[in-house]
């Protein structure tokens, strides 16, 4: 099958791009902006047509969370419009879809995790325009999938473990929130169940999957620091209200992964198993 990958160059389409020598029996075709503005929906539908594509994998999007309130259009256009484009191109061309989404569509004010069926409520143009690309994936293409997911984090580009990392090392204290909660998410175990769902066959419907576990991001950093050896930097714990944002952020928007895993039958690691891996990956480097 031949497999299209947007935002190939963001943190889970080089996951993909890492994992694919796994998956011998997937032909991927890993496309950014210079190869195909997905934002054109001309060109989408024509690339789909040339390359006889059999499924697509859209892992772009605007991910800028405070400059979206400042370019809500920007936002819409690469978030909600430019899906909805490659949804009905796949459709026409008889093709599946994995859309990639985020826990942001939830308001955070509930007090356990969420499941599929929980109502979105989302207070940011990042959170929204994300709930109405859901929308248009699961209007345009029949058989398509949406997985929602959250904090996300790899080996590339700008990401909290990377930054935890450098500052642990260049400050002697630093202050992380400790009243959001969640479950970080190695970009290489979202890939990796990416490619199995295509393996086995996408069932459509809409997912939620990070890796399993709870945490604050202060207690997410206190991890990053003491599997990294860094023991020089005092990291204190501080309110939401300490440190202002433009976009609103859920204080609480663990996801539920259960559908996930009784559908596909994937094991889902613990985030500090994952987060072990990722900082063994990033210290060989140095």
């Amino acid at each position: 099958m031949r497999v299209l990958i947007t935002g190939a160059k963001g943190q889970l389409g080089s996951a993909l791009q890492t994992l694919a020598p796994f998956f011998p029996e997937l032909t991927l075709l890993f496309t950014d902006v210079k190869e195909l503005d997905i934002c054109s929906e001309k060109e989408v539908s024509t690339y789909l047509k040339t390359h006889a594509i059999g499924c697509v994998v859209n892992c772009a999007a605007y991910t800028a969370v405070d400059k979206a309130e400042e370019e809500p259009e920007r936002c819409r256009l690469l978030n909600a419009t430019a899906p909805g484009y490659l949804a009905r191109a796949a459709e026409e061309n008889g093709a599946s879809m994995i859309h990639v989404s985020t826990d942001y569509i939830f308001d955070g004010c509930t007090y356990r995790p969420y499941t599929e069926t929980d109502t979105p409520m989302p207070r940011s143009i990042y959170g929204a325009t994300k709930l109405e690309g859901e929308i248009a994936v699961t209007k345009g293409c029949t058989q398509a999938a949406v997985i929602r997911t959250a904090w996300l984090y790899s080996v590339t580009g700008n990401n909290f473990v990377k930054t935890m990392m450098r500052l642990g090392r260049e400050r002697a204290t630093l202050g992380v929130v400790f009243d959001q909660i969640g479950t970080p998410t190695y970009a290489n175990d979202l890939a990796e169940a990416i490619l199995t769902v295509i393996r086995q066959g996408i069932v459509p419907g809409i997912y939620h999957y990070t890796n399993e576990g709870v945490c604050s991001w202060y207690d997410f950093a206190l991890a990053i620091h003491r599997l990294a050896g860094i023991d020089s930097c005092q990291v204190s714990p501080l309110h939401t209200a300490d440190y202002p944002t433009k976009a609103h952020r859920p204080h609480y928007s663990v996801l539920d992964k259960t559908k996930f895993k009784e559908v596909y039958g994937i094991r889902i690691p613990h985030w500090e198993e994952s987060l072990q891996q990722c900082i063994a990956h990033l210290e060989n480097e140095l």
